[in-house]
């Protein structure tokens, strides 16, 4: 989990799905303030972090312009749907709180 302030998140900890069929990777917040911002990052072999998407809790879900991510957030949890995930998107995803 990582701490933001008072708050922290949790992730499940494996996510598995066949290549072309999307999936969720869900994090949950329930305790963080109002106006925060949940970023997601993903991580692949041998590489540093590489930002995904940002959104603010309670806002509506984003979509990357290639369609193949969206992020979802509500007041307790956001998830990260990869809508048609290839080989090469096996990686270690994390969310992340800012304020």
């Amino acid at each position: 989990s990582v701490a933001a302030g008072r708050a922290q998140v949790q992730q499940e900890p494996l996510v598995e799905t066949t290549e072309g069929t999307g999936t969720t990777i869900n994090c949950s917040h329930p305790n963080i303030q109002s106006f925060v911002n949940i970023f997601w990052y993903r991580q692949l072999p041998g590489r540093g972090p590489q930002f995904l998407e940002s959104i603010l809790r309670g806002s509506k879900a984003v979509q990357s312009p290639s369609g193949r991510l969206s992020v979802a957030a509500d007041r307790r949890s956001s998830g990260l749907w990869l809508a048609r995930p290839r080989r090469g998107d096996a990686a270690v995803y994390y969310c992340a709180l800012g304020g």
